[in-house]
């Protein structure tokens, strides 16, 4: 004899609760991934100009570029040969330190600081950006905090939060435990696009200081600096003033990825109306693989950069890392930004020029023949 069938409910829906609840108990809570959505609502409305034609909780994200108000950059018709150019990033694992120190407000703005200026070194301005936030168990207040740095950082780029995804994934990700990654689309008159093609043997390199480790290098700083241990005694070395610092090591290693939209979209927009600015030939964006691995990115085959390390002052927090962690100077420019966070290569005369207008860039180096297709095109002296 057969098991009675469970009752109907009224809705005509068998077991709804209990449904829900099983998922639930899996480990996805729907409830409060709404919550998140609720929460997180009005900080990403205020990133949305009349361009962005859709508000969170749509299927996809709508940004028109013949829309009237919009800003001129953001305009088709303002351009002879517009071309979107894209890009997308992650915080990578200093995220382990934003949630072992509870400080997640800064996470956000690091990741569209960072696809920010990767668009930028194309010559492009930011027009959309959007998220993706997976977690191990939905929490709904740190989302919305995440995603109020995002809106932040998007606000100042005049950059639109136009939607994204965020996703419970219990048994890929522990409780507790996050990741974020972002999805940048910015525009650039074709005629605009910087790719270096025009640096040359006698040019000069000006570098604009990070903020510290921006998003790179963690997984080694953590080693260095003894953050993988125990939890709480590593919250306590995290938080002790440290004199070589000047503050704490949690500020130093948590301070925001910088944005340089504000000092270089300015410049850019001159070059671009007037033929007698001050013109960038390149930029590039010193993320992982520093130095030594970026610029070669934006530079012709036969052709160098000559950096002078004694050009610039190197942040404490990067000294502190090759002491404690016995790290060897050739790895340590490998690795970190190492105080440069973004490269301009310009004439002479131009750069010159640019630096009465970029009070914080300095002439690090200089652009030389390049002997042989085996030399390498970064060398730091």
């Amino acid at each position: 004899m057969g098991q009675d069938s469970p009752p109907t409910p009224a809705g005509g829906l068998v077991g709804l609760k209990e449904i829900m609840g099983a998922y639930k108990q899996a480990g996805v809570d729907i409830d409060a991934k709404m919550r998140a959505l609720e929460l997180m609502r009005d900080s990403v409305a205020t990133t949305h100009g009349p361009a962005a034609l859709s508000g969170i909780g749509h299927f996809g994200g709508f940004f028109s570029l013949a829309e009237p108000g919009a800003p001129s950059y953001q305009q088709v018709g303002n351009y002879d040969a517009p071309v979107l150019v894209s890009s997308a990033d992650s915080v990578g694992t200093k995220i382990k330190l934003a949630i072992l120190l509870n400080r997640h407000d800064t996470v956000g703005q690091d990741i569209v600081n960072h696809c920010v200026n990767d668009i930028l070194v194309c010559g492009a301005f930011p027009l959309f950006f959007l998220d993706y936030i997976a977690v191990g168990k939905m929490d709904s207040e740190q989302v919305a905090t995440v995603v109020g740095g995002l809106a932040q950082a998007c606000r100042a780029a005049g950059c639109a939060l136009v939607g994204g995804e965020t996703a419970e994934l219990p048994g890929l990700y522990r409780i507790g435990d996050y990741d974020l990654a972002g999805f940048i689309v910015g525009m650039v008159e074709k005629q605009r696009i910087l790719n270096g093609a025009s640096v040359a043997d006698g040019d000069v390199a000006l570098g604009l200081p990070s903020n510290g480790l921006h998003t790179n290098g963690y997984s080694l700083a953590r080693r260095a600096l003894g953050l993988d241990g125990d939890e709480q005694q590593a919250r306590a070395t995290l938080n002790l003033h440290d004199p070589e610092l000047g503050g704490t090591m949690a500020d130093a290693l948590l301070a925001t990825h910088r944005s340089y939209l504000p000092e270089l979209r300015p410049i850019l927009d001159a070059a671009a109306s007037d033929a007698a600015a001050p013109q960038v030939k390149a930029l590039a964006h010193i993320t992982g693989g520093g130095l030594v691995d970026n610029v070669p990115r934006v530079l012709p085959p036969g052709v160098a950069v000559q950096f002078t390390q004694a050009a610039w002052a190197v942040p404490p927090i990067f000294k502190l890392i090759q002491q404690r962690g016995g790290v060897a100077s050739e790895e340590m420019y490998r690795v970190f930004n190492m105080g440069i966070g973004m490269v301009i290569i310009a004439t002479t005369d131009d750069a010159a020029r640019l630096q009465a207008v970029l009070p914080e860039a300095r002439v690090i180096g200089k652009v030389v023949q390049r002997p042989s297709a085996d030399a390498p095109q970064v060398e730091i002296v």
